[in-house]
């Protein structure tokens, strides 16, 4: 939606102050005007990347459309689809830019290929963890950010969650030094399935319900995906005996609702405040239910007999890190808007490094 679209809907009426303002990438939050409230009903698809009700990640798809239905008092109701109900996993950012569903929830750097800078609000390598992504996003400038990217192909994002700290993944070998990952076929997104292609691995870009059987079938010889309570759910001890720690190609990946500007448009202000309070909700709800399963979970895989929980090598860490270095700084500058991004990010980075250093490191080392 272009700034004349958008300048013409405020002037019509058929855009809200407050959408206007994200979608020109304002900072203000202007107060919403009092409106009576109608009895018409809007009906919205929702398309996801996930398995059709995958625990957490479906599972809040599906409580934010309850939210929504129970807070709107019935008028804003949301149907969702599964990862290839309605259309591909994939292929939910434009199902929804386009019109075909109203919203999608996703991983912003799925869209990496369509948007460079969509990379920075999901994650990568040696980057945020969750505390600091959502503090980055709410109150730290990343939020404006997103959302200006975001108006240029029509959709307005909404944090929709985040995994914590991930684990390394799962393989079908020891990784005992960095050779170890040359010609090794891995599934892995983003950012760092390029640091993964710097160390001679083939990254692979496969949804989730498609990979327990590129395991088995030999496709992959390595996957990650989240950490103990999805893996043990999706069965990945079955067919891979190596565990590794810790996820450094995904800190604290941040996950996303993403809405049709348009459509978002054609809602009544309290309708509009409803669905942004319930992702509130959801991105809350996914990190704490994360943090709860996967301590649980972590318990049963350390039952399961021939399975390996081990830490990455040292040396395979530090390789990684000046790998990402590189590839960030690669990254960084292949468009202005990255580039800005990234800018973002580090200075954020720059100012909470000491501080966590002081507190949570600190606690965590000496005091828990």
């Amino acid at each position: 939606m272009d700034r004349r679209k958008i300048i013409k809907g405020i002037a019509a009426g058929t855009i809200g102050l407050p959408v206007a303002l994200r979608l020109l990438g304002g900072k203000g939050h202007a107060q919403a005007s009092e409106t009576t409230v109608s009895g018409q009903r809007y009906d919205w698809k929702m398309v996801t990347t996930w398995p059709p009700g995958f625990p957490i990640l479906g599972e809040g798809c599906q409580l934010l459309a309850d939210m929504c239905r129970k807070m709107s008092g019935g008028r804003l109701n949301i149907h969702v689809y599964g990862g290839g109900e309605l259309v591909p996993p994939l292929e939910a950012f434009d199902a929804v830019r386009q019109g075909a569903a109203e919203v999608g929830s996703g991983a912003a750097y799925y869209w990496a290929g369509k948007l460079p800078a969509a990379q920075f609000f999901a994650g990568f390598p040696f980057g945020l963890n969750a505390q600091q992504m959502n503090a980055w996003l709410i109150a730290g400038g990343g939020m404006e950010l997103w959302r200006e990217l975001y108006a240029t192909v029509g959709l307005i994002p909404f944090a929709g969650g985040n995994t914590g700290v991930q684990m390394g993944g799962w393989f079908n070998r020891r990784i005992d030094s960095v050779a170890d990952f040359r010609g090794l076929k891995m599934r892995m997104p983003g950012l760092g399935g390029r640091v993964l292609e710097r160390l001679g691995g083939t990254p692979v870009l496969l949804p989730g319900g498609e990979i327990y059987t590129g395991l088995e079938r030999g496709i992959l010889d390595a996957t990650e995906w989240v950490g103990p309570y999805h893996d043990y759910v999706m069965g990945f001890h079955e067919i891979a005996k190596y565990y590794y720690y810790p996820g450094w190609h995904e800190p604290g990946t941040n996950f996303e609702f993403f809405v049709n500007a348009e459509k978002y448009a054609e809602l009544p202000p309290d309708l509009q405040e409803i669905f942004a309070v319930a992702t509130h909700h959801i991105n809350l709800n996914t990190l704490s239910a994360f943090e709860a399963r996967n301590a649980e979970y972590l318990e049963k895989l350390k039952q399961v007999p021939g399975l390996s929980i081990l830490p990455f090598p040292d040396a395979l860490i530090e390789n990684a890190r000046r790998a990402a270095d590189e590839v960030m700084r690669e990254y960084a500058n292949s468009d202005a808007t990255t580039r800005k991004v990234f800018a973002s990010i580090q200075e954020f980075r720059r100012l909470s490094k000491p501080w966590s250093g002081i507190t949570e490191r600190r606690f965590y080392d000496e005091l828990s």
